[in-house]
């Protein structure tokens, strides 16, 4: 008997919630099964990633949000739909992220402008991680900004954990020479 492959959802899983989707598709109001068969997930990710709850909660139903609005425009290509609503969650939180380095710290007394410069060498650390490579820089996001493992980004990626730690050292390398050009 050959091995079998080692699968996330069994095929009968698979085939409902593929029939889930196209029933969410056709009238939005059967979303709701598919909300609470991911939302211990989708949550689960977003809060390991923020620490205040609300946050986390907010941040959770944006998730949810986008994935109604997209839903429309989602195929069937038998990754789960979990993958899908982790791709939308990864988006969210980066989105989060740049919004929260550009915003300024009003001026005032000391700690504020202590907290003014760690502003501005967040915003300016976003700009060059936005300049790298797609692959360096998706690598930057997931490892240190979504704090995940080099195995998991490996998966994520179909590559070699080898792979990924040379890209995120070529990028840090990168990071590290650009950054000492803006401070000569």
């Amino acid at each position: 008997m050959p091995p079998r492959s080692p699968a996330t959802t069994r095929p009968s899983e698979e085939g409902d919630e593929r029939l889930l989707i196209e029933a969410a598709q056709a009238d939005p109001r059967r979303f709701t099964a598919l909300y609470e068969r991911h939302f211990d997930r989708i949550y689960a990710f977003v809060a390991r990633r923020v620490q205040i709850r609300g946050e986390a909660e907010d941040l959770t139903a944006e998730v949810f949000h986008n994935a109604l609005a997209n839903l429309g425009r989602f195929e069937w290509r038998g990754a789960p739909f979990a993958a899908w609503l982790l791709r939308i969650a990864r988006n969210v939180l980066a989105d989060r992220w740049q919004r929260a380095s550009r915003e300024l710290v009003p001026d005032g007394g000391g700690e504020e402008v202590d907290e003014q410069v760690q502003v501005d060498r967040r915003a300016m650390l976003s700009r060059l991680v936005s300049q790298l490579p797609a692959d360096q820089q998706r690598v930057i996001v997931e490892r240190f900004v979504e704090q995940k493992s080099i195995r998991e980004i490996a998966i994520g990626f179909g590559r070699t954990e080898g792979a990924v730690k040379q890209l995120q050292f070529r990028a840090l390398e990168t990071l590290r020479a650009r950054m000492g050009h803006i401070h000569e």
